[in-house]
């Protein structure tokens, strides 16, 4: 029985290894749309309808619940994909919950009006598009007041990351925390609003300096998942685990095994 996490690429691996640490027993099928990453920055059109495709697949192969391990996919297809309806017996979940429960210490299920939170200066590194959606925004603002959010577009990172060049990737980070020094001199916190960017978490922190919270999604999730899956237990599904890319498989795999660290093989999706 598995659980489907779906990325554009290889950042959903950070969510899906601390998934596997936290759920040792539960199976996960991992996809990749390789061929069409990254998503930053297509359209929210484009967005949408791979990251339907891809979900469909995985509710084909037997994953009842799949995780959009994938900012730009959570912030351009999530609302749309469930507004249209979802099949019965089946789900289809977001990484942003789990990051604004942290950032604002509130249950998702508190419908309490928004109040004044500890944090009030955020920056927030995403992709282009995650950054047009204005999504982080938008849920942040249901749940806390007064908090500023400065949002800074990280260009090219998810393409270094998926090329294997980490090192144009950490120069990468500091130009992007440069410019967002300039509009945000002192930020408290920072969020690392792509799946991709945990890869660099200590480029990122390293940049910000030891002052900033950083928040990365993957811990963050897992236990949001454990969480769900205890209450939704019927929600484990009937497929079985494994590593599916729209790409090419030896390529992803030696790139996976890169960063994880363990051997990764792929198959074709």
């Amino acid at each position: 029985m598995a659980v489907g996490i779906f990325d554009s690429g290889l950042g959903g691996l950070t969510v899906l290894e601390a998934a596997q640490k936290r759920l040792p027993e539960v199976e996960f099928l991992y996809y990749a749309d390789s061929a069409h990453a990254p998503y930053g920055v297509r359209t929210p059109e484009d967005i949408f309808q791979l990251t339907r495709a891809a979900v469909h697949d995985l509710w084909n192969r037997g994953c009842d619940l799949v995780i959009l391990a994938c900012n730009t996919a959570s912030a351009a297809a999530l609302r749309r994909m469930q507004e249209e309806g979802v099949p019965p017996g089946k789900r289809v979940l977001g990484v942003f919950v789990p990051l604004i429960e942290a950032l604002t210490e509130r249950q998702w299920g508190d419908n309490s009006p928004p109040r004044e939170v500890e944090v009030k200066n955020v920056a927030l590194f995403a992709t282009p598009a995650t950054v047009a959606s204005r999504a982080f925004q938008r849920e942040l603002a249901f749940r806390a007041i007064g908090v500023d959010v400065e949002a800074q577009a990280c260009g090219g990172v998810v393409d270094a990351i998926e090329e294997g060049d980490l090192i144009l990737a950490e120069a990468l980070v500091r130009s992007h925390v440069d410019a967002l020094k300039r509009k945000m001199p002192s930020p408290q916190a920072a969020i690392l609003g792509c799946t991709h960017y945990p890869l660099m978490a200590e480029a990122f922190q390293d940049a910000l300096g030891p002052e900033v919270t950083v928040y990365s999604q993957g811990d963050l999730v897992a236990a949001s998942l454990a969480d769900y899956l205890q209450r939704h237990p019927n929600m484990l599904g009937a497929g079985k685990g494994g590593y599916l890319t729209t790409g090419k498989p030896a390529t992803v795999g030696s790139r996976a095994t890169q960063f994880l660290r363990r051997k990764i093989e792929f198959q074709a999706a």
